[in-house]
């Protein structure tokens, strides 16, 4: 299996944290802002999702990585892609809540996502791979 560097992960949740918190304020001025932006993290989940290596984060971490040295160590990648989906269910959500109330739904979705990346990015807790660990864990204790 192919490990990764933690490290570009990190960076992405970084970017995404600025940008869910910046969507979070410009939603309290508009909220057509705030389903904007939410729809740009809601496209930056799916795309890192579905198209991992063209992102536009790995592409940024491809230029940053000479500059940043070698990893201390690699990781599993399976925890952040499924981080990845966590936060494209939680965008999907919260663009569904922004059909009924647009404030709500952008505030809600934006709100979650920039708590989660930022626990990743400046914390180094990174929620969605807590989550992939714990149901790993209980379905290897359902399966005895």
């Amino acid at each position: 299996m192919q490990r990764i560097d933690p490290r570009a992960p990190r960076i992405g949740a970084g970017i995404t944290s600025l940008i869910s918190l910046s969507g979070f304020v410009l939603a309290q001025l508009d909220a057509g802002l705030g389903i904007v932006v939410l729809s740009i993290v809601f496209a930056l989940f799916a795309w890192g999702v579905f198209a991992p290596a063209t992102h536009p984060y790995s592409m940024l971490f491809k230029v940053l990585r000479p500059r940043l040295g070698e990893p201390e160590y690699l990781e599993d990648p399976r925890p952040p892609r499924f981080a990845q989906q966590v936060g494209l269910t939680v965008s999907v959500l919260g663009l569904l809540v922004a059909l009924v109330n647009p404030l709500t739904g952008s505030l809600i979705g934006l709100g979650v996502v920039f708590v989660a990346s930022a626990l990743n990015a400046y914390f180094d807790f990174c929620l969605g791979c807590v989550m992939y660990l714990r149901i790993k864990r209980l379905q290897r204790a359902l399966a005895r």
